[in-house]
């Protein structure tokens, strides 16, 4: 899971891309959010439990400001599996934040009074990559439906996570998106429905980003290596070209696979022929000694009838 959230919070962490899932997700397609006006959250929090101080961390987090007035603050969380615990962490998440604008100033007098700044909701979209359907509790209750009974349900406050099961999109939500998460969702939207994937003529602009993080979502290496051989004015600029230099690297890697087993078995075979060419002048030099077969078959460890096929071949001659 670190290594896929570290890509996604990659791709993620441009504004651009950030801002386009915002306004599809929650907002119907509606341009809400601009980009300019993110700025990057601490995605870090700290809490006690049993006496130690823990750290939880968000995948991608961002304030959303006005008028240099933070207004809101919105965080990514990015799942490929279902995950049973999921409203508990976002609900932590999400409380964290809120606790995180309860901070102290000090005044001009050296004391410290809470600050009257004004308060600002949190949202968080859980993405969800997986094929089939999310299976696992979406909300507290769900969580603790085990310990919760219906007299004690009244006093336990519920909560509910954003989910988003990108690979159930629709094709027009999907069209909505004008950033390079467009992409990904159509992927994982062919792949659900058809079981494959025909590329489009989409432009991209974080090229290496979305490579790295196909690589990751879909265990397919080789987008990753088409991302690390990219030079600078050579990069793809949609994925029918990114297909291509996958293929083309496949098919390079397959070429150094060959050639490489191609020369370890005729080195194998050299070393073989060697071994057997200097049995068979021991063998002979054996019999003009006066070594029998048997002997000889032992002493050289080569089997007898091919031992007699040499000596054939010295009365042909």
């Amino acid at each position: 899971m670190a290594e896929k959230d570290m890509t996604e919070k990659t791709l993620e962490s441009y504004n651009d891309v950030f801002a386009d899932i915002i306004n599809v997700l929650f907002f119907g397609g509606k341009e809400v959010v601009k980009e300019e006006e993110l700025e990057q959250a601490v995605m870090r929090s700290i809490y006690k439990t049993d006496g130690k101080l823990r750290e939880q961390e968000r995948d991608t987090a961002k304030y959303w400001r006005k008028h240099n007035i933070r207004i809101s603050l919105f965080g990514l969380e990015n799942e490929t599996e279902p995950e049973s615990d999921m409203p508990i962490r976002v609900f932590g998440y999400d409380g964290a934040s809120y606790r995180d604008q309860l901070f102290y100033v000090k005044g001009e007098d050296g004391k410290y009074r809470k600050n009257n700044n004004p308060r600002y909701p949190v949202a968080t979209a859980v993405l969800y990559f997986g094929t089939t359907h999310w299976n696992k509790p979406t909300t507290i209750y769900g969580c603790v439906a085990d310990n919760l009974n219906d007299d004690m349900k009244p006093f336990v406050n519920d909560f509910k996570i954003n989910l988003f099961e990108i690979a159930f999109l629709t094709e027009e939500q999907t069209k909505m998106f004008k950033s390079d998460f467009r992409i990904v969702a159509d992927y994982f939207v062919q792949i659900r429905k058809n079981k494959d994937y025909i590329p489009t003529d989409t432009q991209m602009k974080h090229v290496k980003e979305v490579l790295q993080l196909m690589s990751v979502l879909t265990q397919d290496n080789r987008f990753e290596e088409a991302a690390n051989v990219i030079e600078e004015g050579d990069e793809p600029k949609n994925m029918c070209e990114v297909l291509d230099k996958v293929e083309q690297r496949g098919k390079e890697i397959g070429d150094e696979i060959g050639e490489k087993i191609g020369k370890e078995i005729g080195e194998e075979i050299g070393r073989e022929i060697g071994e057997m060419s200097r049995a068979k002048k021991a063998a002979i030099n054996m019999k003009m000694k006066g070594y029998s077969t048997k002997e000889i078959s032992e002493i050289v460890e080569v089997d007898i009838d091919i031992i007699n096929s040499w000596f054939s071949e010295i009365v042909l001659i």
